[in-house]
């Protein structure tokens, strides 16, 4: 019984560690997001998220969550609402 428990307790750890947890909301990265996973982001419709992969399929991974600013229907006013939200995987802006 104790050895389940504590299996258990360690699996637990793994998965606390390996999920990160903002907000009870996940982050989505921008280089590797399909245009739906990009619309699980609160403010983040259709027709920009669809943008935001068209930018990346021709101009190549972003280096930063701001170069966002580049892509049509991005402003400064949109990109600090959903900038928490979105990492370039390890390294986030």
């Amino acid at each position: 019984m104790k050895f389940k428990q504590i299996l258990a307790s360690f699996f637990l750890a793994i998965m606390m560690i390996s999920t990160p947890v903002f907000a009870g909301d996940h982050m989505v990265d921008i280089n590797s997001a399909t245009a739906e996973q990009l619309q699980e982001v609160k403010g983040i419709g259709d027709k920009t998220a669809m943008a935001i992969v068209a930018y990346r399929n021709k101009h190549g991974a972003y280096k930063k969550v701001g170069d966002l600013l580049h892509v049509k229907g991005i402003g400064e006013k949109k990109l600090a609402k959903i900038k928490d939200s979105l990492t370039i995987g390890n390294q986030d802006d």
